[in-house]
Formats: structure tokens, C-alpha cells, sequence
């Protein structure tokens, strides 16, 4: 790398946050940490502060800043808090790449104010094109800005087009794991605790995305933001269970030929990934060994238990707002589960009902967006109240 990358971590003190800095720790001749922004782990982002020495630093929550400011008084690091400073903080020119990776709809501000200064993006926040992916795609044409997708599986897709881009896509294939519940009839998930959803059997993610991957909603926000990061027909965009994680994603050519990118699971490597893009950087992660797997198996994903992945499907089919009203139900309803006030079953159940009830926009805009968040976000808790 001829010049090192200056990076803006959203959400550094969340999962995929805290393993950026681990490969910026590995990599001092590639990546600097310029900015680090957290929500409201104070702690974590003062220790952040003092190993990495940002330009500045922000905490999301205001009550924390006096906290973070005399931690940092010692130092030169510039101290913001508030979500207006979490928007701002991006259009720094010293600025190379914005990691986004905060998790939710909170994600959404600052990534589009990222782009319209023209930042580079390197994204792990999904829901900022489920929610408003035509929207932001467009965004990030009239700006020249490339997005690096983070997450495994679109990680996979980007790298197995890499020298394809002429190359027409007949198919594209997600593999899902499956989460702890797979092969579980509707019976089995009745009395589900908060306990078994968080035990992943391959990644290690907050809590956030794994009930969403055990839900299969987290697939389901997948297939929508394949949609718009690869700008290709949901018919095209298949799910595949794949129990094992090595295989990330399959892309088929228009010959039939397919490519897959695999490997361990290891959130590290694409974000190695898309930090370091176009180059591959060496690392001492741990190598997948074929006599370690003699068998990668194959299945459908079931639709009729799981019925997450199908509303996410029939939402991206509908397109305009629905999308946004799926995700902001969503938010409310994993937050209800984590809070033990719904069943696992009863998820999919209010984010079928939020959908049925909210107007359809066929092209929002990012007002609209932000008003059919709030309204999906009060019809789901009423819903749950």
C-alpha cells in the first residue's frame, strides 16, 4: 500500500468495530484509526482512544461526555458527542474510508452524509441498504464513492466477481448457516429462550445479529442488500443452508460456470477485505484444512418455519418503503425478544403485521424513509403492548 488508509470506524466498540481495530493492530504500515465513534460503552472507547490515538473520537450518548473528555484531556484527540456529531464526524477531510458498522436503522445517517462527502465505504451496516438502497446506490453514483460490502456473504460475492465485472450474473447464492435452530419444526421454537437464539453455531456476532441469523431475518436483509449492492433481480438472488460456513457465497456466470469464495468463519478477513481493496494483505488467521471438513453439505432453507426469509423476499418483490417498514418492525421485535416480552415465533408475526398495515410508497424519499421508520417502529410496539 503506497500511502496509509485513513479510517473512520462507526460503531468501533460493537463487534465487527473492536475486530477492525484488531486488523488496524496487525497492520500499523497499512491503516490508521483517524476516527473512532461509539454509542455508549464509554469505557471501551477511552481504552480505544489511548491504544490508537485518533485524530477525534465521538460517543453517541451525551451523557457520557464528560466521561470521554477528561479520560482524554492528556491527549490531542478531539472529543464530540451526540448523533449530530456521529453524522459530522464522517466529512473530516483527513478521512480515507468510513467503516459503518453500527448496527440498525442508526446506521443510516451518517453513511449517507459519509457519501455525499464523497468518502470511500466500507460496509458492515446491512440495514442501510435494505432500508433505503435505491437511495443510496444512487447516491453513491453521483459521487463516484465505492461500497465495500463487509458482511461474509456479499464479501464472497464481491471478491468472485473481482475481474468479472463484463461478465453477466445468471445467479447469485447466499449460504446461511442455518443458526442454532435449524431442522426445528414451529412446535420446537414455541418455547425457545433468549439463551438458545444467541448460541451461534458458527460466528461470533452481537446480540443483535444473532437472533437475526437465527431467526433468518438476518438472511432475508442479506438478499435485500445483494439487491442493490450488485444491482440484480431479486430472481436472481437464491438462499442455500449450508451448515458448515466455509462456503461464503456462490456467484453462477451466464456459461453455468460458478466461483465461491471460501474459507473460515472469520468476520476479520472481510473486513481485511474491503479496508485494504484492491490489495489482499497477509495475515496470520488461521487456515481453513480440507481434512478438517470432509464434508460441505447443501440444503433448502425452510420457509414455512423460518417465515422471516419469506417476508424479507415478498417486502423486497413489493419494493418502495416496505423494505424500511421490515427492518424498523424487525429492530423492535428482536429488542422485544432480547427483553423477553414476545416469543421467538411471535417476531415474525408482528413484522407480518407491521408490513400489512403501513401504506405503500412506491418511491420515498429520505424524509419519507425516516417518517415510515417511526410509524413502523409504533405499529410494532403497539402490536407488542
Amino acid at each position: 500500500m503506497e500511502k496509509k488508509k485513513n479510517i473512520a470506524i462507526i460503531g468501533s466498540t460493537g463487534s465487527i468495530g473492536t475486530q477492525a481495530l484488531e486488523v488496524i493492530r496487525e497492520n500499523p504500515e497499512n491503516f490508521v484509526a483517524e476516527v473512532l465513534v461509539g454509542n455508549c460503552n464509554a469505557e471501551l472507547l477511552i481504552a480505544q482512544a489511548l491504544e490508537f490515538n485518533p485524530n477525534a473520537v465521538v460517543i453517541a450518548d451525551e451523557s457520557k461526555y464528560k466521561q470521554v473528555k477528561e479520560a482524554l484531556s492528556a491527549t490531542d484527540i478531539k472529543v464530540y458527542a451526540g448523533a449530530k456529531a456521529v453524522e459530522q464526524i464522517v466529512e473530516m477531510e483527513t478521512i480515507d474510508l468510513v467503516l459503518a458498522a453500527v448496527v440498525g436503522y442508526a446506521g443510516l445517517a451518517s453513511t449517507i452524509n459519509a457519501i455525499k462527502h464523497k468518502k470511500q465505504i466500507a460496509l458492515a451496516n446491512k440495514e442501510t441498504l435494505v432500508v433505503a438502497g435505491e437511495l443510496v446506490t444512487r447516491l453513491a453514483l453521483e459521487n463516484a464513492v465505492n461500497i465495500y460490502p463487509v458482511d461474509s456473504e456479499h464479501s464472497a460475492i464481491f471478491q468472485c466477481l473481482a475481474g468479472e465485472w463484463d461478465n453477466k450474473i445468471e445467479k447469485i447464492y447466499l449460504t446461511a448457516s442455518g443458526g442454532p435452530f435449524r431442522g426445528k419444526t414451529r412446535q420446537d421454537l414455541l418455547n425457545v429462550t433468549k439463551a438458545q437464539a444467541l448460541k451461534h453455531p458458527n460466528w461470533t456476532m452481537g446480540a443483535k445479529i444473532t437472533i437475526d441469523s437465527a431467526s433468518l431475518m438476518n438472511k432475508g436483509l442479506e438478499v435485500i442488500e445483494a439487491k442493490w449492492l450488485f444491482n440484480i433481480g431479486v430472481e436472481k438472488i437464491d438462499v442455500i443452508v449450508h451448515p458448515q460456513s466455509i462456503i461464503h457465497s456462490i456467484v453462477q456466470f451466464e456459461d453455468g460456470s460458478m466461483k465461491a469464495q471460501m474459507g473460515l468463519p472469520d468476520m476479520k478477513l472481510p473486513i481485511q477485505y474491503a479496508m485494504g481493496f484492491p490489495l489482499r494483505i497477509k495475515n496470520k488467521f488461521p487456515r481453513f484444512d480440507f481434512l478438517n471438513y470432509p464434508q460441505l453439505t447443501f440444503e433448502k432453507p425452510d420457509l414455512d418455519t423460518f417465515t422471516n426469509l419469506k417476508l424479507a423476499f415478498s417486502a423486497l418483490n413489493k419494493g418502495g418503503n416496505m423494505p424500511c417498514v421490515l427492518n424498523a418492525a424487525n429492530e423492535v421485535a428482536v429488542q422485544a425478544f432480547l427483553e423477553d416480552k414476545i416469543g421467538f415465533l411471535q417476531m415474525s408475526e408482528i413484522v407480518g403485521n407491521t408490513l400489512e398495515k403501513v401504506s405503500f410508497i412506491k418511491t420515498p424519499d429520505y424524509s419519507q424513509y425516516i417518517d415510515c421508520d417511526k410509524e413502523a417502529r409504533t405499529i410494532a410496539l403497539e402490536l407488542i403492548n
